[in-house]
């Protein structure tokens, strides 16, 4: 089975971006990384997140958008195989979340 394809929608100079990034490289997520002009923004970017219009935005298959990095962080740790980059304890959890 194919694995469905992953893109992320960002931009090179927000650390919000990066966030995303780097959870989906400790996972080895194979993503897309769609460039986003902040300044005129596209299409693409207005149809996934059309109330804030802000990056990240994260593409999974056919899902819908998941939009706000730390929701991306959550998501891709727990909808992908690897291990996990939260603690499992809630505590601790909500400790790195601070």
């Amino acid at each position: 089975m194919m694995a469905e394809p992953v893109k992320l929608i960002g931009c090179f100079s927000s650390p919000v971006v990066h966030r995303a990034e780097v959870t989906l490289r400790l996972k080895g997520v194979p993503y897309e990384l769609i460039t986003e002009d902040l300044n005129n923004k596209n299409e693409l970017l207005l149809r996934h997140n059309p109330v804030h219009q802000k990056v990240p935005v994260l593409l999974h298959g056919d899902r819908p958008a998941i939009c706000e990095s730390l929701v991306i962080v959550e998501y891709v740790d727990e909808a992908f195989q690897g291990p996990l980059l939260m603690p499992a304890d809630p505590l601790a959890r909500a400790a790195a979340r601070f």
